[in-house]
């Protein structure tokens, strides 16, 4: 292998990006430097440097123009990160961006004309998937078959506003998206891998803004329900974790099978357990509690052999557009719906 890998960011203005430099970085993978936009606010740049003070910053077309980087990452605002791949592929780099890849149906056709015309790979980073150990062992537990054939999963994605601290662009819905495209695309990406679900559509989809009267363009609501060939899903998202809350959000998913079920709290065990990465399963031997902690998080790995081999052990290109097609999809469904009442 031409290891070490190397790679470049290109916009850092939402704190993934640290977890997806960090695990770039474990998968034996080398940071040649960053840009960012003049936007990026003072705390995130104060983060980032201390977690990767050897990275220098470099100009964007430094990074672009270097052929030895193979690799581009990009957590800058939700609108720009469709220009920031685009341009990446071009210049010959495959690309992992922060979720939502991209805010608008017009830019995810370009994306997939970009990636079928140069050949490269563009991959969503759903860190409540791929960087959660609950969900690799959940992983395994459904290929071991302890719970059949899944049928349905229930995702929910609980986030707290923290609005001081939020940038100007967090409320501009033309900038992030829209809630069902931005926090739920998480959701989507969870219900096409657990379901196995190559095809999909959405059901219904609604929008509200329940506790934010001094932002009334902001969405701080949404529901889906959807369907695909290996099952259905409900999904509920939200900005409405409470401060008493010590974690940023209940994130859990219950995943129901033929002959059980799973459920994942990612983040908490509200007034049980302490720690992280709670797994509960039953089945027809009956119930057990599972701690992840040890399973790991192989996505960086199998994406670093993946862009060396050219495979899709990672990801499949067709699961990162599917989706993102179908966080685009809910939210206009969804805004749709809310403008004729």
């Amino acid at each position: 292998m031409a290891f070490p890998l190397r790679f470049g960011i290109i916009g850092i203005d939402h704190n993934h990006i640290l977890g997806m430099a960090r695990g770039m970085r474990e998968a034996g993978a080398e940071l040649v430097g960053w840009t960012t936009s003049a936007a990026t606010p003072l705390k995130m740049l104060q983060d980032f440097g201390e977690a990767f003070p050897e990275a220098p910053m470099l100009e964007e077309a430094a990074l672009l123009e270097d052929e030895s980087i193979q690799l581009i990452l990009t957590a800058a605002i939700n609108s720009e990160r469709a220009d920031v791949a685009l341009k990446a592929m071009r210049h010959g780099k495959d690309v992992l961006i922060d979720k939502p890849g991209c805010t608008t149906h017009r830019q995810l056709e370009d994306l997939r004309a970009c990636a079928h015309e140069t050949g490269r790979r563009w991959i969503v980073s759903f860190s409540e998937r791929v960087s959660v150990e609950s969900a690799t062992l959940a992983d395994r537990l459904i290929a071991e078959g302890r719970i059949g054939t899944v049928v349905q999963t229930v995702g929910l994605g609980p986030h707290r506003l923290n609005a001081s601290l939020r940038p100007a662009w967090f409320w501009d819905r033309n900038k992030t998206g829209g809630i069902l495209t931005d926090i739920c695309a998480h959701q989507f990406d969870q219900f096409l891998h657990f379901t196995g679900s190559t095809e999909a559509r959405i059901l219904s989809a609604r929008i509200d803004n329940v506790a934010n009267p001094d932002q009334p363009d902001f969405q701080d609501f949404g529901e889906v329900l959807l369907e695909g060939n290996g099952g259905r899903g409900y999904a509920r998202v939200d900005w409405l974790t409470p401060d008493g809350l010590p974690t940023w959000g209940d994130g859990r998913m219950t995943i129901l099978g033929t002959e059980g079920y799973i459920e994942l709290r990612k983040y908490i065990d509200i007034a049980g357990e302490p720690g992280k990465d709670h797994v509960f399963l039953a089945d027809r031997a009956g119930v057990q509690r599972f701690q992840a902690s040890g399973e790991g998080t192989p996505f960086f790995n199998r994406l670093a052999a993946d862009i060396e081999n050219r495979t899709e052990t990672a990801m499949t290109q067709a699961h990162a557009f599917l989706a993102t097609q179908l966080a685009l999809d809910a939210q206009v469904l969804a805004e749709e719906a809310d403008i004729h009442g």
